[in-house]
């Protein structure tokens, strides 16, 4: 067919995830083997392609690819000219973002970027390195190193320049946060001439806000209940509905039936504060998709 876009997914700790997503959002990939770097999609108007996240970018850039998702870190770190249409707040254990950071072992002197003169940098984010270095004035040695930074603090090299989500990998090694250079999200990337082409644009819209939808969804619960008339002040004044509550009449006259949207992380304090309410048959459900 001749209108089809090329959509690079992040191969590696973020592809997995970023499947599960797209399946809320109602695309369905699947590959045939762990090494396929050619997945397939229920939407014959998508082409994608499975790539390491820090060649996203780039590919995008160029015109090989139209868009695809990768991190802002890595966009930064190559120096990008892209759209950069979308941000989703997602990594591979949380919903936070990643931070770019620099570390070195406890203890040590280097406690700011201008500790580092003439010290030698283990990263994959050498071109950001650099710039954060020539941006503070400092002259160091920075090194490309192809993952396992924290084991080589401080046999190796003096300190590293890494992403972290949790912290928790650095302090098994006994490493610090010297500073922060870059917090960084998944961003959709578009490149221009993609973004300009009508047909393009609109696909990309369009998965833009599924994939939104079901981001929304991941940290909210519908709830349906009956409630009394005579309850129903009491129990609506407790609802934090994004809007306002669906309320429905039942079968009785006596009765209304109502229906919210709520984060999850509320149901546990609200659905026993809504039963003494007066309210009855709490029915807690997931959502997939909740597009504002």
């Amino acid at each position: 067919m001749s209108n089809r876009l090329k959509l690079g997914i992040p191969k590696g700790s973020l592809q997995e995830t970023t499947f599960a997503l797209f399946k809320k959002a109602g695309f369905e990939f699947r590959t045939s083997s762990s090494r396929s770097y050619h997945p397939s999609v229920d939407d014959p108007e998508i082409e994608p392609l499975l790539l390491r996240p820090q060649e996203i970018p780039r590919y995008i850039e160029q015109g090989i690819l139209d868009a695809g998702l990768t991190g802002k870190d890595w966009i930064e770190d190559n120096g990008s000219d892209v759209e950069e249409v979308a941000e989703f707040i997602y990594s591979k254990a949380t919903l936070n973002p990643i931070k770019i950071v620099l570390s070195a072992q406890n203890g040590s002197a280097i406690n700011s970027v201008h500790d580092l003169e003439g010290k030698r940098i283990a990263t994959e984010y050498v071109r950001l390195t650099e710039r954060y270095l020539a941006n503070a004035g400092v002259k160091a040695q920075v090194e490309f190193s192809w993952g396992a930074c924290e084991v080589k603090v401080p046999d190796l090299v003096d300190a590293i320049v890494v992403n972290t989500e949790t912290g928790n990998s650095l302090r098994a090694h006994n490493l610090k946060i010297v500073d922060t250079l870059l917090i960084s999200t998944t961003r959709l990337a578009v490149n221009h001439a993609a973004w300009a082409d009508p047909w393009k644009r609109a696909k990309i819209e369009n998965i833009t806000m599924l994939l939104r939808g079901a981001l929304n969804a991941g940290t909210l619960v519908g709830l349906k209940m009956n409630v009394p008339l005579a309850s129903l002040e009491t129990v609506t004044a407790l609802l934090p509905a994004l809007k306002t509550p669906t309320i429905s009449p039942l079968a009785s006259p006596d009765w209304v039936a109502i229906e919210i949207i709520v984060p999850e992380s509320t149901v546990r304090d609200l659905a026993p504060a809504l039963k003494r309410a007066g309210a009855e048959g709490i029915v807690e459900y997931p959502l997939n998709k909740v597009i504002y």
